[in-house]
């Protein structure tokens, strides 16, 4: 039988590399007040193939993968979020040396996470209505290939 897990207590972390070219594995900071992630590695090209030969139907093999641009994260716009978001963006404005920053989907009940290394956006003013939470969309710009991995620690 399948075990369902829940999206309650899904942490979203940075962290920077210590050696660049290197995910890092520990150290990680996560960013409070996420309300939504979205999809991210779903939406693969695929390149046809088909020679003249064929006569029923095409071939293709896989192109690359599109994350769609930037990868907003809804959130809700209070103080702990602003200075978490003000310091994640700090950090990456400090990189040097070819360094990146990686984002970690912390996923409870999973022993691997998603993580990505990406280029947080200083935020905007995410609009309002009557009665309603505020919120803003973190942006993230993915600068790299995904994965799979072993959760931080």
């Amino acid at each position: 039988m399948a075990i369902e897990l829940s999206t309650a207590g899904i942490k979203v972390k940075y962290a920077v590399e210590t050696t660049a070219g290197t995910r890092p594995a520990t150290g990680y900071t996560e960013i409070p007040e996420i309300k939504s992630i979205p999809e991210f590695g779903t939406d693969i090209n695929t390149l046809q193939t088909t020679p003249l030969s064929a006569t029923k139907n095409h071939t293709y093999i896989a192109g690359l993968t599109d994350t769609g641009g930037a990868l907003g994260l809804t959130v809700n716009d209070c103080p702990s979020f602003r200075t978490a978001w003000d310091a994640c963006v700090s950090a990456y404005a400090d990189l040097t040396g070819g360094k990146q920053m990686w984002f970690e989907y912390a996923i409870p009940g999973m022993t691997d996470s998603f993580f990505y290394p990406g280029e947080p956006v200083a935020l905007g003013f995410g609009g309002a209505d009557v009665d309603e939470v505020l919120e803003n969309t973190a942006n993230i710009i993915p600068a790299g290939d995904y994965e799979w991995a072993t959760a931080s620690t």
